[in-house]
Formats: C-alpha cells, sequence, structure tokens
C-alpha cells in the first residue's frame, strides 16, 4: 500500500516548526466525520460457526467482511523502530508483516509520528491484503495540532484509521474517569491546548474492560478518530473490538507480534 499522498510522507530533517506547519496542513486535510467503505457494525465480527472458511485469496465481492489492520511498534535500540502489521478478517487473522526503519529523531511530545511514522508506511507497503481500516497504537485527532500518528499515516494513505492511546495527551475529560464500569465512554473535549475549537469533542476515554473488584481497575483508553472515522464510531468500534481484553484485538495482536518481530531482527 502505497501513499495517497506523499507530501505528507514523514520527513524527520524537518525542523520542529516545519513539522508542526505540516500537521496543520494534515489536520486541514483530515475528515473527522464517517467516510467508511464498509458498515461499522461488521468490522471485528466474527463468522459462525457454520459458515465456511474464506480463502486468504479468494474474492468475495461485497459478502467479504472487511480487513482490519492494527499497528504496533517495538523499538530495537535507540535508533531502529519495528513496526508490526496484523490484518485481520471474520475474527482471522489473514497476514502478518512487520518492517524495520531508522527512527533518525527521538521522543517528541506531539511529534510521533516523524519517529515512528517511516516504519509504518514501510510496514503497509509489505501488506498484500488491502486494508478498509486500521487501528492504530497513538492518538488520532487528541493532538495538540489534532494530527497525531492515527490521523498522520491515516491522512498519508487515505485510509479511515482509529488512534488508541493508553495515555491522554491533550484535551480534557468531560467528568471524571476514574472507576468506569466496563462498556462506559466519557467524552474528550478540546482546551486551549488543541487547535479545535474549545468544547470540540476530540475522542473518549473508553472503559474496555474493568475488574469486578474495588481492590483492583483497569484505565480506560484514550480513542480518537484518526482520518474518516467520527469519534463516537471510533469508540464503538474500540468497544466492539476488545474481545475481554483491554486492547481492541487487532492492535493487541499487533503489539503481540511487535515483540516477536523484535526477536526475530535482533
Amino acid at each position: 500500500m502505497e501513499p495517497v499522498h506523499p507530501e505528507f510522507v514523514p520527513d524527520a530533517s524537518l525542523s520542529r516548526e516545519e513539522m508542526e506547519a505540516l500537521q496543520r496542513d494534515i489536520a486541514e486535510q483530515a475528515v473527522f466525520t464517517d467516510d467508511l467503505p464498509v458498515d461499522p457494525e461488521s468490522v471485528c465480527h466474527t463468522r459462525d460457526a457454520g459458515q465456511q472458511r474464506l480463502d486468504e485469496t479468494e474474492s468475495t465481492g461485497s459478502d467479504e467482511p472487511p480487513t482490519v489492520v492494527g499497528v504496533d511498534q517495538a523499538f530495537l535500540d535507540d535508533d531502529r523502530a519495528v513496526s508490526a502489521l496484523v490484518a485481520m478478517r471474520g475474527g482471522e487473522v489473514v497476514e502478518r508483516v512487520h518492517a524495520v526503519a531508522p527512527t533518525e529523531i527521538p521522543y517528541i511530545p506531539g511529534l510521533l509520528s516523524f519517529r515512528e511514522g517511516g516504519a509504518i508506511l514501510a510496514g503497509f507497503r509489505e501488506l498484500t491484503v488491502e486494508p478498509d481500516l486500521a487501528f492504530f497504537d497513538g492518538s488520532g485527532r487528541i493532538h495538540f495540532r489534532e494530527a497525531g500518528l492515527a490521523t498522520h499515516v491515516g491522512v498519508t494513505l487515505d485510509l479511515p484509521s482509529v488512534g488508541v492511546a493508553k495515555n491522554l495527551l491533550c484535551g480534557t475529560p468531560r467528568a471524571p474517569t476514574d472507576g468506569l464500569v466496563e462498556g462506559d465512554r466519557v467524552p474528550i473535549e478540546s482546551n486551549q491546548k488543541v487547535t479545535a475549537p474549545d468544547g470540540t469533542v476530540i475522542g473518549y476515554a473508553v472503559q474496555t474492560r474493568q475488574y469486578d473488584s474495588p481492590n483492583r481497575h483497569v484505565n480506560p483508553l484514550i480513542v480518537s478518530a484518526g482520518h474518516r472515522v467520527s469519534a463516537e464510531t471510533a469508540a464503538d468500534l474500540v468497544l466492539a473490538c476488545s474481545a475481554g481484553y483491554k486492547l481492541p484485538e487487532p492492535t493487541r495482536l499487533a503489539d503481540k507480534y511487535a515483540d516477536e518481530a523484535k526477536a526475530t531482527v535482533t
């Protein structure tokens, strides 16, 4: 899969000011409403037990379940990132690929895509399946300039995308997020640190799993639209794809595969 907008490919040689300017351009290009090629309710639905298993290379037209890709990264050292992609269709893994690329710059809050984006795009070039949607381990619109990793890569590829982060980068939850019940969600609004107008819902804190115990708790995921997906649908998709785990299944498997791929590269 090649970039549709090569002008947005992350370039680590840019100055910080140029990177931030590029992010603002990406945010203007991003679509934070639903424009998916598939029915969101069909994403992550598994096949019935009696349904015939689809061959990976067989084309079944409109009856074929959507192809969803989970993306996660691991690091070999300070200079190289391993990007792992796991493609799923109908609840089954149909392809796993990885790529290694230099990171070139250190971690800087708000500029993650310039550190990891090269490896991620290299991973997408290795895919033989055509994805309908991607889940990224990182933010989307919940970003200072509304162009986190999921938005940056999503716009570059013009691929519907969802950002799934573990920590809140910016924005303000509309209500407390401690002690949420499984399935709960709390809107996250933009504030003075975000380029979106104050009060804009830029994502959700989503409680995908919770212990039934007062002594243990699971923190919510921070979910935001990447590109061509609304904040509300992004939260719906993450809940639908969380099969008893905190992480949605595509990124959970990508996280696991990233560690496996890292070991083979090392």
